[in-house]
């Protein structure tokens, strides 16, 4: 078996807010994607996650909540399975949110480590919703968010109200370029995108999220 096909256990997690009207049958239609990958023939059927221990994909519909918590096996051509995804949960989102996506290789253990071999472990960021804004709101979300957990290690949080509005700047800067470039009919500076993934690099693995 080539490199190129060496399986890998793919971990999607995330919790979408849905339009109020979206029912299960809508849902079951955008998330097609994912459960026909797992080779199933509806979404009850392929919302059962590879681990006992994760819930899988979950409809809640009090709150008219998409959580997911769901792990499969594959291969590299499940990037394009989360284009797809993305694209149809757009359709249905009430809010902007995102989406973690892992791959683990399946066929790395000790010894490739100890040889200097690099596992083929990739980690995405998948941002979702029902329009560049709400998408963007998402993205900005997840800056704040994580700028401010690393300045608090040496900062206390009352003294980062100035790095979170210039945060804001950015991306109200950003924002006016979106929506100048689409009067215009142009790509928007920066290449925002509504459903792309946003690679975030990192060492060693990551641990698998559990509800």
């Amino acid at each position: 078996m080539s490199s190129y096909n060496t399986p890998f256990e793919i971990h999607v997690h995330g919790d979408v807010l849905l339009r109020s009207d979206v029912d299960l049958t809508a849902l079951q239609e955008a998330l097609k994607p994912l459960w026909k990958y797992a080779g199933a023939r509806s979404l009850s059927e392929g919302a059962k996650s590879l681990y006992e221990e994760e819930p899988g994909i979950v409809f809640e519909h009090s709150e008219h909540r998409l959580q997911l918590c769901w792990t499969v096996r594959g291969s590299e051509d499940f990037r394009q399975v989360l284009d797809d995804m993305c694209m149809n949960i757009n359709e249905v989102s009430a809010t902007g949110a995102q989406i973690e996506v892992t791959f683990y290789d399946t066929e790395y253990d000790d010894e490739d480590e100890e040889h200097g071999t690099e596992s083929r472990d990739d980690f995405l960021i998948l941002f979702v919703g029902p329009d560049p804004a709400s998408i963007m709101q998402a993205q900005r979300n997840l800056l704040v968010q994580d700028v401010v957990s690393l300045m608090e290690r040496h900062f206390d949080g009352a003294e980062l109200g100035g790095v979170v509005a210039e945060i804001d700047k950015l991306f109200g800067q950003r924002f006016e370029d979106l929506v100048s470039s689409l009067e215009l009919g142009k790509p928007p500076r920066g290449g925002m995108g509504g459903s792309g993934p946003q690679g975030h690099g990192g060492g060693g693995r990551r641990p698998r999220h559990l509800h």
